[in-house]
């Protein structure tokens, strides 16, 4: 046993294959957590058994791409070359704090602050990932701990990236502790790793706050249509019909004292224009949905397409042109309708890329210099710049469409305006019944913790459900059923640690990483030099 131990730990193959995997079945829906952190473990391992930073993003790269196919697999079923790409090259940028890590783990400072140092660069890492056009946060380390609220209620102070940090600080002193078998690594490490979650379990503990109690409540209606994402009008014969049944489910558990009704993104299956056009469905829908709005005495939340025009004079960069050359834009959009109000209209801001934009495609227009590729037929959606968010009643929720609900720094900024609960709007259907549903709702109870917000959550296929402010499931319906629900949701006005100062931990990581690798790096010449230039 010990000679199979032995050798697990001094080949790079088991470690990588062993990371992939123990980093895979982490996540959710597999109630897994505390595996990251022995996978972790064989991530330093791989940076100490390589001669190289290059070698190490060598070794590691099989484990990550084993990570990503298992708990993102579901995305080739949307786009099979898409998803592909997708899962190769983010398994490819991952490898780049690692090497970061293997600097770290060669500069001879001392076991804690090395630790220190490694996950720095992997929190900054993640962090810088949530801001490019290439974002893909869905794996962030914090993720594998979404379903269980109860150990990590302190993300109310330094948001999700207080998980992350807790994850690789506390594996990167336990291999500080294996490799210099020292007392002084393993009492550090105890303290830490048990203090996270006992913080956590103190906060619960306290109770909610009082102004939770004496807050209002609205009634909300939750629609989860079940319409099929693959079939034109999502299955039915007509716009008409599809907006019928959305219709019908609503109206089936309204009462006089419903405040809030909500439906799924791409609930509306017809094009919303901010023209008028001469007859045609897009226009009677906008009309009836406002006049449902009226007759209920409710504020409606829907996802549709929406097809903005443009005067000549201000269209934006790259718009697309109809027939009568006039510019537009399309956007995956909120609609919400109001009595005795216009509609008003939220712009989705965090585009999947390739999926639903063409990452960089300004740049790549601008370089194109020959004229080579239409960028503006290919780009996808346009990007909404606003966080746009809605009034119902006393309060004000945003209408968070899919990706959006998985980017704190967007959110914050709806709280920040006065949001007293938030809402998510999303269309899981593209991937069916695969973890990457399960992922998502669980993900929304971050957003719960971090913000000290309910969520109310419709998706078009499931899971729709209510979530409340410390992440706990109060409403959860099953995937593939068509269904309606309605709850009484608080309106709360705290404000988290996190959502008054933001991500003051991981930009504080970021820096510190930035720092300690720049302090490495000088001594590591000085040292070179001194041995090139003896006395």
């Amino acid at each position: 046993m010990k000679r199979i131990l032995d050798r697990f730990w001094n080949t790079q193959w088991t470690l990588t294959l062993a990371a992939g995997l123990l980093l895979g079945l982490s996540y959710p829906p597999f109630p897994l957590p505390f595996l990251i952190f022995p996978a972790f473990l064989c991530i330093f391992r791989i940076i100490d058994l390589s001669s190289s930073a290059r070698e190490a993003a060598y070794w590691a790269y099989p484990g990550f791409l084993l990570w990503n196919l298992i708990a993102t697999y579901w995305l080739m079923l949307a786009t099979l070359a898409g998803g592909m790409a997708a899962i190769l090259a983010n398994a490819a940028v991952m490898t780049i704090p690692v090497m970061a890590q293997y600097h770290c783990q060669r500069s001879g400072l001392s076991p804690w602050l090395t630790a220190l140092l490694q996950a720095s660069c992997w929190v900054g890492f993640e962090y810088l990932h949530h801001h490019w056009d290439l974002a893909w946060p869905w794996l962030t380390a914090a993720n594998a701990w979404a379903n269980v609220p109860q150990l990590i209620q302190y993300i109310s102070l330094t948001g999700f990236w207080g998980v992350s940090f807790w994850i690789l600080f506390t594996a990167g002193l336990a291999y500080q502790a294996i490799i210099h078998t020292s007392c002084r690594t393993v009492i550090p490490l105890g303290t830490l790793f048990f203090s996270f979650p006992l913080l956590s379990l103190a906060m619960l503990w306290t109770g909610p706050s009082a102004d939770r109690e004496t807050e209002a409540t609205h009634e909300v209606v939750v629609v989860q249509p079940n319409f099929d994402s693959y079939e034109r009008f999502g299955g039915f014969a007509t716009t008409a019909r599809a907006t019928d049944h959305l219709l019908r489910l609503s109206d089936s558990l309204r009462t006089p004292g419903t405040d809030l009704v909500v439906w799924p993104e791409n609930a509306v299956q017809a094009n919303i224009f901010n023209r008028n056009r001469s007859g045609g469905e897009p226009r009677s829908t906008k009309r009836l949905l406002s006049q449902k709005a009226r007759d209920w005495d409710v504020t409606l939340l829907a996802g549709s397409t929406y097809i903005e025009f443009y005067n000549s004079g201000n269209a934006p960069p790259l718009p697309n042109y109809d027939s009568q050359n006039r510019p537009y834009l399309p956007f995956n959009a909120a609609l919400h309708f109001q009595p005795d109000q216009s509609m008003q209209v939220y712009r989705k801001h965090n585009l999947v890329p390739i999926v639903e934009r063409i990452p960089f495609v300004h740049f790549l227009h601008a370089v194109d210099v020959f004229g080579w590729v239409n960028w503006s037929q290919i780009q996808g959606y346009g990007k909404g710049m606003q966080a746009k968010q809605f009034a119902v009643e006393d309060t004000k929720t945003p209408a968070l469409i899919c990706y959006d609900s998985v980017y704190p720094s967007w959110i914050r900024t709806f709280v920040q305006q006065g949001a007293g609960y938030l809402t998510i709007i999303t269309n899981d259907g593209w991937w069916g019944d695969t973890s990457g549903h399960a992922q998502h709702f669980a993900y929304a109870r971050l957003r719960a913790i971090e913000f000290d917000r309910w969520i109310v959550r419709s998706a078009n296929n499931g899971i729709s459900g209510i979530i409340d402010a410390d992440g706990f499931v109060k409403v959860q319906t099953s995937y593939g059923e068509t269904t309606a629900f309605r709850h009484d949701v608080p309106v709360l006005t705290s404000r988290t640690l996190y959502a008054r100062f933001g991500d003051w931990l991981p930009v504080g990581l970021l820096l510190l990483a930035f720092a300690g690798l720049g302090y490495v790096f000088l001594t590591d010449n000085r040292q070179k030099n001194s041995n090139a230039n003896p006395a």
